[in-house]
């Protein structure tokens, strides 16, 4: 699983700008199945986004966003493994669990 941190570079008017088309992309990514999650950092200086997408899926999808290709944010790839989550979030495992017999 990949956590991507986006730190804004420009001020807030030009983020503004940016962000329908931003978010444009986002939903396609979505859409992709590329992201599980997503959000803005508060303060909002950014923003991160949780993915279980392969690491080249990834890349070429981050690629794409306006963000990016405007230079409106810097982008941080961290990649986690989750070893164990609470109840009901067994989705984010990175192997899921095996049925009992």
């Amino acid at each position: 699983m990949y956590v991507v941190s986006l730190t804004y570079r420009v001020p807030q008017e030009i983020v503004d700008f940016h962000n329908d088309a931003h978010i444009g992309w986002l939903q396609k990514a979505f859409d992709d199945g590329v992201f599980i999650a997503a959000g803005r950092k508060i303060p909002r200086t950014g923003g991160l986004l949780l993915s279980q997408a392969d690491r080249e899926t990834l890349d070429a999808s981050l690629a794409q966003d306006p963000f990016y290709t405007n230079g409106v944010a810097d982008f941080e790839v961290m990649e986690f493994h989750a070893g164990r989550v609470a109840p009901g979030y067994e989705i984010l495992l990175d192997t899921p669990p095996q049925p009992t017999p």
